[in-house]
């Protein structure tokens, strides 16, 4: 079925992609601006629609710099119910203000600037005069911008998929818009990923010359509080688990959980639900009713900024929510990467 829906949606992905091809071409060519700044800029994002684990990527990058720069990362804000240019602070760092991502970067990291802007180009003149380094979260296709840096990221498990353009597909834009990138992020790989299977992804990616390549994976860290408070709790073997997830791609977490336990009542919603007391009320009512002795409740980092709106809290606060943080794991040479992305925001950083 879904075959023949792509042939269906087939003459729709061309106009896209023609639409799209023109639009690059036009970028490319100098007819409409790319805006260069002379502040280091690390741009994170991927070539199709969601799930390639653009958040944590960002989130380690965080990491690396928080330290020894000010760093400001500046997102779309993608579902935010507010419009503009936007800082986080204590009376903005809800979901619906800023987006769950952002709001997540800013519960994670209190101390760095976590910013909203649809105008990549305004954001970054607001912020640039007060850092030394901005991060553009899910920035790939946003070529007002040229940033110094950018790294690409490829879902493992969608890399050997028919290349299509929405809507027949999942890409945003052409396969050959890699170019574009600097470094290519194999994402989400299995924990021991062969190198005979990297070198079979490197041939499907068709690296540019100047690329590098890594493969990294996802880890899960200890199951914290929606506060992000550590619970001192872990997944009991044989344990019913009420999941709910509105993200692109649930199942890592889905195979995670199975390894403790198979008994898994799933409220899949689609990725950046707002979730309404209608949904938290059904969550509530079959939880309660389960005769189980050993049942939790978990979410993701993301979900659970979405179950902060003021409206939710209160039922939200009355249930036993808990959230699996995740990572960023690199395979090999985790240690060349930080030494690639270092040396590059020390020498721009030395200009500006």
């Amino acid at each position: 079925m879904l075959k023949y829906l792509r042939w269906f949606l087939w003459p729709f992905s061309l106009l896209y992609g023609c639409a799209i091809l023109i639009r690059n071409g036009c970028y490319n060519a100098g007819i409409l601006k790319s805006t260069v700044f002379n502040i280091p800029i690390i741009a994170v994002g991927n070539l199709d629609v969601g799930g390639a684990g653009k958040s944590p990527m960002a989130e380690y990058m965080i990491r690396l710099f928080k330290s020894h720069y000010k760093l400001a990362i500046l997102s779309r804000g993608y579902g935010r119910q507010t419009q503009g240019f936007l800082i986080a602070a204590t009376d903005i760092s809800t979901a619906r203000q800023l987006g769950d991502e952002p709001a997540q970067f800013k519960q994670k990291f209190p101390d760095i600037t976590v910013s909203v802007c649809e105008d990549r180009v305004y954001g970054i003149n607001q912020l640039k005069d007060n850092h030394e380094l901005i991060i553009l979260d899910d920035a790939y296709q946003h070529r007002a911008v040229k940033p110094g840096l950018s790294i690409l990221l490829f879902d493992y498990s969608r890399v050997f998929e028919p290349q299509l353009l929405l809507p027949a597909g999942n890409l945003r834009e052409p396969f050959a818009g890699r170019k574009r990138a600097d470094i290519i992020m194999v994402t989400k790989c299995p924990e021991y990923l062969t190198v005979k299977q990297q070198q079979e992804i490197q041939l499907r990616l068709r690296l540019y010359p100047k690329q590098q390549i890594f493969f990294t994976c996802i880890s899960y860290n200890a199951l914290q509080t929606i506060d992000g408070i550590n619970a001192d709790k872990v997944i009991e073997e044989n344990a019913v688990v009420f999941l709910l997830t509105g993200i692109a791609n649930p199942t890592p977490l889905i195979n995670q959980i199975k390894r403790n336990t198979k008994q898994i009542i799933h409220h899949n919603y689609p990725d950046h639900h707002q979730y309404t007391l209608k949904n938290i009320a059904k969550l509530a009512d079959e939880f309660n009713a389960c005769a189980a002795v050993k049942k939790i409740i978990v979410t993701t980092e993301k979900d659970a900024q979405r179950l902060r709106e003021q409206e939710l809290l209160p039922l939200v606060k009355q249930m036993p929510f808990l959230v699996m943080p995740i990572a960023v794991t690199f395979l090999a040479n985790g240690n060349q990467f930080d030494q690639l992305t270092i040396n590059y925001v020390r020498e721009h950083t030395t200009n500006h």
